[in-house]
């Protein structure tokens, strides 16, 4: 029987082992075309509140709640390695796959209004290789949207040929105002030609 017990006790490590690597893998996969990942401290919030956070992100954005030690696993070697100092207490993960970053905050924001929870923040990010501490979140908010970023740059594009459009049209319609002046008072009606003599 104690042959029994051993072998038993010797499988059940490496059954937790195969278990932490499936749940790194998994975070690894969620990593891949990830442009941002933040950590929030999710201390006190319910099963509830966090599904109430979940349905209200926008498509491109997973909330998860995860072990610390596999999510820093899951980074060690990755452009998202800075984020490991983050990786203690209770965090849940915000994972947005696209570059529309405000978008993806502003439903926390939101419920950290709406429940008036100014302890459970953003414990740090990862954006573009970078490190945003809890004090830098207002830059990445304050992003402008692809959308907003199109719009300037097709500003930038135009505005050289409306620029140009409306000096042609001023100069068109200054000819056009000298045409039909009438001649000023002063000023002889230019003579009629006389007709040729033969």
């Amino acid at each position: 029987m104690t042959s029994v017990r051993s072998s038993a006790a010797s499988l059940a490590p490496s059954i937790r082992g195969a278990a932490e690597l499936v749940r790194q893998e998994a975070l690894r996969r969620e990593l891949d075309g990830c442009q941002l990942l933040a950590g929030i401290w999710c201390h006190g919030l319910t099963v509830a509140q966090l599904r109430s956070i979940r349905a209200s992100l926008p498509p491109t954005a997973r909330l998860l709640v995860t072990k610390n030690s596999d999510m820093a696993a899951a980074v060690a070697g990755t452009r998202w390695e800075a984020l490991k100092p983050c990786a203690r207490g209770m965090n849940a993960w915000l994972f947005v796959r696209s570059d529309e970053i405000p978008p993806a905050l502003k439903p926390y924001r939101d419920f950290q209004k709406e429940w008036k929870l100014q302890l459970n923040d953003f414990t740090g990010a990862v954006y573009e290789g970078r490190l945003y501490g809890p004090d830098d979140f207002a830059q990445l908010e304050a992003m402008p949207t692809r959308a907003q970023s199109y719009q300037y740059l097709l500003g930038c594009l135009q505005m050289p040929a409306v620029n140009l459009l409306a000096v042609l049209r001023a100069r068109q319609e200054a000819m056009l105002a000298q045409e039909d002046k009438p001649p000023a008072e002063g000023e002889a009606a230019a003579p009629a030609p006389e007709p040729a003599e033969k």
